[in-house]
């Protein structure tokens, strides 16, 4: 599936620059106008902002900062492109949370470089989280308020493994955020549903509490919430490409 790319530019003619250089290979959503943005952060799951500085209304910086002082979308990495080429600018930039600043005029080559590498970046966490079976939820984070948030889901998670009613109505409810929030955050952080998501917490407790070796396998699958430990153990070698004794001999 091609990523989502979110491009804001008050001028026309560089949206559509822009959009050509890049239609191939990614799905391209636009605007002129940055107030529009959170409307199309709500309606779409977004891979990642390019944003002019010099806009009216509400400049590149402005909008930088508002986007990554928000949990809702402070995952998202953000490029920012602007004429201005002095030291102060590209600090400014940065210090709003921009993920990387590039100058007008600028190569498409060069853009398309710097989306790749942020976008590769965030797949290389994901797939060491998924593929890990110790490794905490916390590691797909890309920022503080990420790995706050993500470490409240797996709080939640663990406490609750047992209960039937945890779910994604659950765990929007505990939150306090609405659900189709909650998804476009977990999907846009791990590309997993929140299913996904509570299932792969659940069998890195399951891992955890199998390295500490105070358990057998079938303890650990009552445990964890499993129906039985042979569904547990299907679960286990489907994530984690072996089986929990396997895991428990390798360490």
């Amino acid at each position: 599936m091609k990523a989502n790319i979110l491009l804001i530019d008050d001028n026309a003619e560089i949206l559509e620059f822009i959009e050509d250089s890049l239609v191939a290979e990614y799905n391209i959503l636009k605007t002129q106008d940055p107030l529009q943005v959170e409307d199309l952060l709500h309606t779409n799951v977004i891979s990642l902002i390019i944003s002019d500085v010099m806009m009216p209304v509400m400049d590149g910086f402005e909008l930088c900062h508002r986007l990554k002082s928000s949990l809702e979308w402070c995952h998202i990495p953000l490029i920012l492109l602007t004429a201005k080429n002095t030291l102060s600018s590209k600090i400014e930039g940065l210090e709003t949370g921009a993920d990387a600043y590039i100058e007008k005029p600028f190569s498409p080559r060069h853009l398309k470089a710097q989306i790749s590498n942020l976008l590769a970046n965030r797949d290389m966490i994901r797939n060491y989280f998924a593929s890990s079976p110790l490794a905490h939820l916390k590691s797909m984070a890309s920022n503080r308020a990420d790995e706050m948030f993500l470490e409240k889901i797996n709080h939640i998670i663990v406490t609750n493994l047992n209960k039937p009613e945890l779910d994604v109505k659950h765990l929007a409810e505990v939150l306090c955020v609405s659900r189709p929030t909650l998804y476009r955050k977990i999907r846009s952080i791990s590309n997993l549903t929140l299913a996904e998501l509570i299932t792969l917490a659940r069998l890195k407790k399951a891992a955890e509490l199998l390295a500490n070796g105070n358990y057998r396998v079938s303890e650990v699958s009552n445990i964890t919430g499993f129906s039985s430990p042979n569904h547990f153990s299907r679960t286990f070698l489907k994530e984690f490409k072996m089986s929990p004794s396997t895991f428990i001999k390798n360490l």
